[in-house]
């Protein structure tokens, strides 16, 4: 039997103003510099300050975010609403700009660049090969990866040439042009199977006659497993070799690369891979100063050209044409205070987190020794912010901040905290720092084990487990000790 009946539900949804907002916060400067100006081209009712009228602009900020509000778009509304006298201006305080107000040079970041693929065409399409071989080393290089190898099975290339190309061939065939051409291009190492045949690509285009890549030959080709879990003892053994014999052949060696296409890139080549930090953090006098970067703080206003055809079209509301072209600008009026308020928010927001880390790390920002980092998560500096954790996430995402002692990128300020013997907090980040100055100052002939490191730690006050040990070296991309032997 069907009913009917009302239920009361309480319950909480984003606004798309909200989401934009959120959006906009998790932005580095380049990608807003990106965002607002694509804004500026959808909106025309939305314009950017010039610097000389800055000045100006400033004194009228908290008059004219008084008189804004959010109203809903209706068809029937007061045009002179819009027509206020101050202007609906947005600038940062004064404090938010470095005092050079430098510029950074973003243009022409990335540029255009030859891919490995074409690399190759070019070369394949030079040698003196029948149409079809051609068609099969083709095929060949357009499976190769970034990194120049050939990932897939010879008998999958062969059943993909018959399918899609139309070309029945054999295994051989496929592995004989692979062989034969293919792996005779440049760069030397392209079109290997594996890092092992990459190498001796590469060592067999040097002087054979060498006594040191002779060996270095010999090394990767029948004592390659001894070589990559360092067992030199083994292979001295082996050619009955002095040590610095093995160390000649072992720089030989060094000097290949595992990756031979990665100077190329399938789309672009960054030829200036500078970061814009999205802070500017300065010492003066003992204080630490947080700064935003004056391309995160530009001056917006609502068009007088847009206000003034408003009210052009106000005097004539009984024009069907007009009244419509009024609901338009209305709109984009609408659209351009809502987003002149967003980015007052997004920079408000911004240099409150930003004071809030500084205040936490301050000893490390007027030392710059990573020592002094105290722990630090985010629910830390959303307690003196007020924000919510989400939003710390979202400000310290993909940003840096420009130190005295460097650029810095956010996330690496956080981390999580230990007891010491004193029963202090530390943060993660000193007790890395003291296993990386520990391991670099180890005997590379005899590296320390984990157990090792765990005693030498202990005596620095820092008692932790083997495994946590294990842990932290692998964050700091630092192999086992067996890894990291040395003649």
């Amino acid at each position: 039997m069907l009913k009917q009946h009302l239920q009361l539900k309480l319950g909480q949804k984003l606004a798309p103003q909200q989401i934009q907002l959120m959006k906009l916060i998790q932005l580095h400067t380049l990608e807003f510099e990106e965002e607002l100006e694509r804004e500026l081209e959808e909106n025309p009712a939305l314009e950017i300050v010039k610097e000389e009228s800055k000045e100006d602009e400033y004194s009228s900020l908290e008059e004219a975010y008084e008189s804004e509000g959010t109203e809903s778009i209706e068809t029937d509304f007061d045009v002179n609403e819009y027509l206020y006298d101050d202007e609906p201006t947005y600038k940062t305080a004064s404090s938010n700009y470095s005092p050079d107000d430098e510029e950074f040079d973003n243009e022409s970041l990335l540029t255009e660049g030859q891919s490995l693929y074409d690399y190759l065409l070019e070369q394949i399409h030079l040698i003196n090969i029948s149409e079809e071989d051609v068609k099969i080393a083709e095929y060949i290089i357009g499976n190769l990866d970034t990194d120049g190898y050939l990932r897939r099975e010879i008998k999958s290339i062969v059943d993909d040439l018959a399918f899609s190309q139309g070309i029945y061939t054999t295994k051989e065939k496929v592995e004989d042009i692979l062989e034969n051409y293919v792996q005779k291009l440049d760069p030397p190492g392209v079109g290997a199977r594996g890092l092992q045949e990459c190498l001796l690509l590469q060592i067999e285009k040097k002087v054979s006659s060498d006594k040191a890549v002779s060996l270095a030959a010999n090394i990767l080709r029948h004592q390659f497993d001894a070589l990559t879990n360092k067992h030199y003892n083994k292979i001295i053994q082996k050619y009955d070799i002095e040590e610095e014999d093995l160390k000649d052949a072992l720089e030989e060696i060094s000097k290949l690369s595992p990756k031979v296409g990665g100077n190329f890139d399938t789309q672009t080549i960054t030829i200036n891979q500078e970061i814009i930090p999205d802070f500017v953090i300065q010492v003066k006098d003992g204080q630490v100063v947080p700064l935003l970067n004056s391309k995160n703080a530009p001056t917006l206003r609502v068009s007088e050209e847009y206000k003034d055809i408003l009210s052009t079209y106000s005097h004539d509301k009984n024009s069907a044409e007009h009244k419509q072209a009024a609901l338009f600008i209305k709109q984009k009026l609408d659209a351009a205070k809502w987003y002149i308020d967003a980015i007052n928010q997004r920079q408000n927001t911004l240099l409150q987190t930003i004071t809030a880390i500084v205040k936490f790390q301050k000893d490390y920002f007027l030392t710059g020794d990573e020592k002094s980092l105290r722990p630090m998560i985010l629910k830390d500096v959303a307690d003196i912010t007020g924000f919510d954790i989400s939003t710390i996430s979202r400000v310290v995402k993909s940003k840096y901040a420009d130190t005295p002692n460097g650029i810095v990128y956010l996330k690496d300020l956080f981390s999580d905290s230990l007891t010491n013997d004193d029963g202090e907090e530390v943060s993660t980040k000193e007790i890395k720092t003291h296993l990386q100055e520990v391991i670099d100052k180890e005997n590379k002939r005899k590296p320390l084990t984990d157990d090792a490191l765990v005693v030498i730690l202990k005596e620095q006050g820092y008692n932790i487990a083997r495994r946590t040990i294990a842990k932290y070296r692998e964050q700091l991309n630092i192999p086992v000790a067996r890894l990291r032997k040395e003649l």
